[in-house]
């Protein structure tokens, strides 16, 4: 199972953010600090703010905060949220299988429970756990 660089990159601005509250992070300095185009970022970035994960504040002293507190944000919520098509075959895209194995297959429930148990897995987390410990 492989995330898409979206979410990947989504992943790493919520963590940025939660590890520097204090400070109103930049698209260019968390682009700079992981070595990620900036207008892939900017995309992450607004999508992030349209589920209300972070806030931006337009103008001087401007910049990205989190929007929650860093345990108010379940990491399978994220990845729900920024994954446009979590299908893990062919035959989970509506309309779109050519598998002969339809409809008896065994394996799509097989699947699906996997998927399931995953996304349970990462429901089990907060961004807090992410973050660096601060002694």
């Amino acid at each position: 199972m492989q995330l898409t660089r979206f979410t990947d990159f989504s992943l790493r601005v919520l963590i940025y953010l939660g590890a520097h509250p204090d400070a109103q992070a930049t698209v260019a300095g968390i682009a700079a600090e992981h070595d990620i185009s900036r207008h892939h970022l900017t995309r992450v970035v607004h999508q992030l703010g349209l589920k209300g994960y972070i806030e931006t504040v337009r103008g001087k002293g401007g910049g990205l905060r989190l929007a929650r507190r860093p345990d108010r944000i379940r990491v399978g919520d994220v990845v729900r949220d920024m994954e446009t098509g979590f299908e893990l075959a062919e035959c989970f895209r509506p309309g779109e299988s050519t598998c002969r194995l339809l409809p008896t297959c065994a394996l799509k429930p097989v699947l699906a429970e996997a998927g399931r148990a995953f996304l349970a897995s990462l429901d089990q987390h907060t961004l807090a756990d992410l973050l660096p410990a601060h002694p």
